[in-house]
This record gives C-alpha cells, structure tokens and sequence, in this order.
C-alpha cells in the first residue's frame, strides 16, 4: 500500500495531532515525499496501482475561474452535490472533489473576489453537506484574493513549487473583524494548515506571527506569545518572523515556501504527478462536463473555407445567444480545409479566448476535418471532441505562404495567445511542413516538442532531468495531420465520439438540446449583397445609371440611382469583412480623378486612364480579403473576383449600347437622353465641319444648343459646331464666346451675365 494510504489509516486512528506528528516522522525518515519523484521507491505492484488509480477511488475535477462571481460559486456547489449524490449512490463511498483554480486568460491582473461570495462557497466546503469527502485545492498557477479563503476550505493544497500562493490583498485599513473571524473559522474547521495564525498572517501579512520549532512540532505564535510557550515546550531554534521567510510581497508565497511552512503538502508540477499522489487516474484531472454545470447549449456550424464574412457571423450570433438567452454552452461544428490564418487566429481565436471561460464553456467538435488554421480555431476552444477517423491539421486543400505562417507561428507563441497553456511544436507543424518535432520523455514526463522548444525547456529548468529525445513524429516537407485517437495521445483532444448522439451524452445533453444557431436576416442581406451575382448587378446598374447621367442635361435619376447601387456594393463587402478604408478611399479618389478628366483638364487622359484603374482595383480588392493571393482557395476567390467584374463590365457594354439606341426614342424616357443627329442631318454636319475653316473664328459668339459637360454643341448664326469648355459646365441657352481654336477643337466660355 502507498505511503498516503498508510498515512490517513494512521490519521483516522490516531486523530488529526497524531497524524501529524507521525507524518512529520515520516518526511524525515522517507525524505521529501511531497513530490512524486522524491517519493519511496515501489514495488511493480504498487507503481501500477499509483499509475492507474486505487480500485473503487472516484476522483472528479473542477476548475474555478478567478475571481469567484456568485454564478461561479453556484456552480461549484452544484458539481459537488452531483457529484456526492453519484458518487455514494454508486459505490457508496465518498469521493475526491479536486478543485483547479484556474487563472484568467489575458489577464495577470485580475480583480479580487468579492468576500461574502469566497466565505459561502468556502463555509460549503468545509460543512456537513462534504462530510468525509476529502477536497483538495490544485493551484497550477496563482491564486490571490479571497479566492485564498476557499483553498484554506480544503483539506489538501497541492501546488508546483514556482506557483504562488496570495497575497489576499487588503490594505490593513479594509481588514475588519469579519474578515479575520471567518479566516480563523475556516482554518480551525478543515485545519489544512497546521496554525490559524497562519491563516491571519495571510489575510493580514503586518500582522507579528513567528515560526519556531519546538521538542514536538513547529509552532506559529505572536510575538506576544513567545513567552508563554517557551513556558510548555523546548524551543529548539530560534524564532523566525513568517515576513522574513519569504521572498516575494508581504502575504505571497511559492510553492516552495508553503511546503516549508506547511501549508501545502505536495508540489506536483504536472496535473499527471497530482494524480498519482491521489492515487488516482490521470483522466480524473479532467472535468468531466456532465457534472460541470445544468447548460444551455447552441451550435454553430463553421463549414467550408474560413472567411472574414463567416467569423463575423459566428461572432455575432454567438454574442446575441450569451447576451439574450443566457447560453453557457458553445459547440463550434468545424469541417473546414482552413485557408484564412488572419481570420482564424485575429478573429476567431482571440474571440472565443476573451470568453469568460467561467460563465461559457467553448467545445470544438470535429466530425471530419479541421485543417490548417482551422486546426488552430478549434484548439483555442476550451475543449476539443473529435472523430476517431476525422483530421486535425494538415495542408491537403490549402498550402499558406512563408509570411501566413510565420503569422501563426508568432501568434501560436504568444504567451498571453489562446494556446499559451499548450506546446506550440506540434500546433506550428499543423502549418509548417518544415518543422521536425520529436517525441521526448524525462521520468515521469512525455512531451511532443521540436529543438527550439526542447532547447527553451531545458533553459527554464536546468536542475530538473534533462528531456530524452525520441521518435520523430512528423515527415520531413509535410504538415503534421493526425486523427482522433493520435490527438488524444498527443493532448490536443479531450475526447473522441462516434456521432453527434455520443457527444451529447459526453456533456448529458437531451436529443433536442443542441440548438443550431443560424444567420439573422441582416447576415443573409449582406450575404446577398456580398455575393458575386448580386454584386456584378449592382456594378452593372451603377455604371449604366452613371452613363445616361452624363448624357442627360442635369443631374437626375441616373446620378441617384449609381449612388445607391455603389453604396450597397462597398456597405455589403464592408460588412462582410472584405472591404475596408483601403478600397473606399481608392474608389473615391479613382472617381474623383474621372471627374478633373471631364470637367476640369479634358483632353491629357492621365486622370482619367488613372482614375479608371483605380475604380477597377477598389472593385477587385473589395470582393476578397487580400491583396495578391498566397494559396489556392484565394487563387480562387481572386478568379471569383475578376469574373464578378468581367461580367458586370460585359452588362455595363451590352446595356450602355441598348440605351443609346432604345432610350431616345422611348416614349417619356426620350427626355432624359440626348438623340443624336441620324441620316442626312449627319452627313451634313460632318460634311459642314470638315470642310469649316474656323482660324479666324476666335471672338465670335453664339448660343449653346446642348449642355456643355464640358463639352456639347454651339449655334453661331446658321452654323452648328462641336465646342468645349476650359472645364466649367455651361447650361443650354447660354451665351458663349469662342476664346481658343486648335484646328477642329473649338474653346469657348459662357459670357458673364447673359443670363
């Protein structure tokens, strides 16, 4: 039997002091037992049974998010009453209820927990409801605040030895009676440390606490108190304040320094160690979501290529569900070759890591396929379901660029990223063929990292045994591709299911309890509107209205209408997250330069074969979400975006020549187009105008037939000539004067005041 199991034999005979007394005997004759790799050596029997767990021994799992709300705490007291009431009803013994407290996402600095929340929940912990449970407080990381008062609840504190422990955080200004009252009551009710003065000091770091050791045992006394105890025990050493016997702020403490002062009794540094020295499975280090919480749960399916338009719509649809139906359960449905890391990582990643893992639990469920970035969405999730034959990773439809995946690669090693928690070898070789990464090993450890990673471990913790490295499980020019059972081997999927069924029983969810949320209608408006069909309309619509605009006197329908179709072109793409400042502001200035072409510098074709190019690449740009392509599906969508405006420009033509023939002559409609001269009045004019000699034509005024825009058409006496302007827009009526002839090509401006 184990050295523990001995130990809370020993315990339940002798009482809690006497256990005490003979636990410390046995640190010193057994040597540091606090760490699994510190510990006696074992039989082959013993080993398995540390390995695999005690037969009939249930340990569950559930990490608490701080700080502490009141729905947090509600949570955790409905795991343990489900899990005590399953528990003894099924084996009828009591369980081991391991509670992780879990350090926010992106945020090192946290608020505090507020203290009603952090007493009741630890009042719970430590009452009759629990009984004879044993609870412990897993800390991996940092736990602060009042969350402190809900560790001191537990029986047991485990903790790596580099993990802190407080400060609580209180001014002494804030600290009351109640506060104290409630430290010393939790301490003295559950006694996992060994003084409730300790407690206090915690709570209250200015406070003069002493350790000393005596004939017996160490001892926490005020310095008050000195004398009266050297009064009933030996003191063996000299008294040490607890402020001296740290090195960080006042009421913080590592993992080290708690074991020292008895406060925590292991330091596993792996989830895996905590297990074992709870004698217990590795997987009852994982939650187990039937237990977790009553959910209200949606689904959201992410099939097909990721686009800007799609994270967008799974953004907005999974907002409006927590916000106004109180959603606590997420399931992303992924079967997707990737394509789009910057949509992938920026905007779905780093949404679903701002979720408040405490109020929504995020589940990716594979059922075929999460390749390339897609891979890296659902591994940013708080939990990954696959099927046993899907595919996480890989490259078979997409092959990202150098700059793509040096991206993901910068952002996968981001330390406050989605995927700090995890080994970034084998999430960057899911998109770099070229990395090698090795399956390595160290007592008691086994890992998947490349050399640089394996290099950054060693340096992080030179006094630990080195890591071994062994089989390579990449292939050289290949991305990493695994399947389910392979993923769960390596750590990147929780679980595997057959079908939809199982999954739903994994997470005790009804048939009729897995909701798909769908698109509102104003996502399936700017589907429509973004859309290549609907957009080559809009294009054709818009620039045809623009065409019987500048032949018609005035500006009219035409105008309008072109105004309306462009604002519902560039609102669709911009909304679908395809264009952006970039496009509008090129669109703008192209027309802008089309404009001086016509009614300021006529004539050059700089502005306006400049004007026309950047009209047609805002069009182009913003119908896709990148500038050139870098791999297949955007050779694709770039395609999709050329034929989307070969097609509006062969309408625009076909339309444009329609117009010039049918609307002059249309009934009501004739007056908005001007109709040109046809037959014999034609030939007339050509004739009339070839054979003009206009060199002594300057001075000579007439009267505008025709709107000059800038150019038009002149009466002077029985003469009909072509005529253009310096730029200014001349009304028809008006009187002119002819200021400049070059040839053919004849000047003119309008006489102030002609009226």
């Amino acid at each position: 039997m184990m050295l523990r199991s001995a130990k809370n034999d020993i315990a339940h005979a002798l009482g809690r002091s006497g256990a005490a007394v003979l636990l410390g005997l046995g640190v010193l004759l057994c040597g540091q037992v606090s760490t699994p790799a510190a510990a006696p050596a074992a039989d082959n029997a013993d080993a398995k049974d540390a390995a695999e767990g005690v037969a009939g021994r249930v340990g569950k799992l559930i990490r608490i998010t701080q700080p502490i709300s009141v729905d947090e705490s509600e949570r955790v007291k409905q795991f343990v009453r489900r899990v005590l009431d399953k528990t003894r009803a099924e084996t009828g013994a009591d369980p081991v209820l391991i509670f992780e407290f879990r350090v926010p996402p992106k945020q090192e600095e946290y608020s505090d927990t507020d203290f009603s929340v952090a007493l009741g929940l630890a009042r719970f912990l430590a009452g009759e409801r629990v009984g004879r449970a044993l609870t412990v407080a897993y800390v991996p990381e940092s736990i602060r605040g009042h969350a402190v008062l809900v560790a001191l609840a537990c029986q047991e504190i485990m903790m790596p030895a580099e993990a802190e422990f407080g400060p609580v955080g209180l001014a002494p200004g804030q600290i009351g009676n109640i506060e104290r009252s409630a430290y010393a009551e939790i301490a003295e009710q559950r006694k996992a440390i060994p003084s409730k003065l300790l407690a206090l000091w915690l709570l209250d770091p200015s406070l003069p606490v002493l350790r000393v050791e005596t004939d017996i045992s160490a001892k926490y006394v005020l310095e008050e108190d000195l004398e009266a105890l050297s009064r009933e025990r030996t003191i063996t050493s000299d008294p040490q304040p607890l402020s001296e016997l740290v090195s960080g702020p006042p009421g913080q403490l590592t993992g080290d320094e708690a074991r020292r002062l008895d406060l925590v009794g292991y330091l596993p540094d792996t989830p895996e160690k905590a297990a074992e020295v709870l004698e217990l499975p590795p997987e009852a280090m994982e939650e187990d979501p039937s237990l977790v919480r009553r959910w209200k749960p949606v689904r959201v399916n992410l099939e097909g290529p990721i686009t800007a338009n799609m994270v967008r719509q799974t953004q907005n649809v999974i907002k409006e569900a927590i916000e106004t139906r109180g959603v606590n359960f997420v399931c992303l449905w992924i079967d997707s070759p990737g394509g789009a890391p910057e949509e992938s990582i920026s905007g779905m990643a780093d949404f679903l890591a701002g979720l408040d893992p405490g109020k929504v639990r995020t589940v990716a469920y594979i059922p075929s396929e999460a390749r390339s970035d897609a891979a890296l969405l659902a591994l940013a999730c708080d939990q990954v379901v696959m099927h046993p034959d899907a595919k996480l990773g890989g490259a078979e439809a997409t092959r990202l660029s150098p700059e793509e995946i040096e991206y993901a690669r910068q952002s996968i090693r981001n330390p406050d990223g989605p995927w700090r928690a995890r080994s970034w070898s084998t999430l960057v070789a899911m998109i770099d063929p070229k990395l090698e990464v090795f399956h390595c090993t160290r007592p008691g450890e086994e890992g998947y990292f490349c050399d640089e990673e394996l290099e950054e471990l060693q340096a992080e913790d030179p006094d630990k045994p080195k890591w071994e490295k062994g089989l390579q499980i990449t292939t050289a020019g290949e991305t990493l591709s695994i399947g389910g059972d392979r993923a769960l081997e390596y750590g990147l999927a929780d679980h595997t299911v057959a079908d939809l069924d199982e999954f739903r029983q994994l997470y005790g969810l009804g048939r009729d309890e897995l909701p798909v949320l769908e698109p509102g209608w104003a996502d399936f408006l700017i589907d429509a509107l973004a859309s290549p069909g609907v957009s080559a309309l809009l294009l054709m619509i818009a620039f045809v209205a623009l065409y019987a605009e500048l032949h018609a006197p005035g500006i009219g329908i035409g105008g309008f209408v072109a105004t309306v179709c462009f604002l519902l072109f560039f609102w669709g793409h911009y909304l679908g997250g395809a264009a952006t400042a970039l496009e509008i502001t090129l669109f703008v200035a192209g027309v802008a330069c089309l404009l001086l072409e016509i009614f300021v510098i006529p004539g050059f074709g700089i502005f306006g074969l400049g004007g026309g190019c950047l009209v047609l690449v805002s069009l182009i740009l913003a119908s896709q979400t990148f500038v050139f392509p870098h791999n297949q599906l955007q050779v694709d969508q770039l395609q999709s975006s050329l034929m989307t405006i070969a097609g509006a420009g062969v309408g625009i033509v076909a339309a444009a020549v329609l117009l010039r023939r049918w609307l002059p002559k249309a009934p009501l409609l004739n007056r908005m187009m001007l109709q040109p001269p046809e037959g014999e009045e034609a030939e007339t004019i050509s004739h009339r105008e070839s054979l003009l000699d206009l060199e002594d034509f300057v001075g000579s005024r007439g009267v505008t037939t025709t709107q000059l825009t800038p150019s038009g058409k002149a009466r002077f006496g029985t003469m009909l000539v072509d005529v253009i302007t310096d730029g200014d827009v001349v009304a028809r009526g008006s009187e002119i004067e002819v200021v400049e002839v070059h040839g053919n090509r004849v000047v003119v401006r309008e006489v102030v005041g002609s009226g």
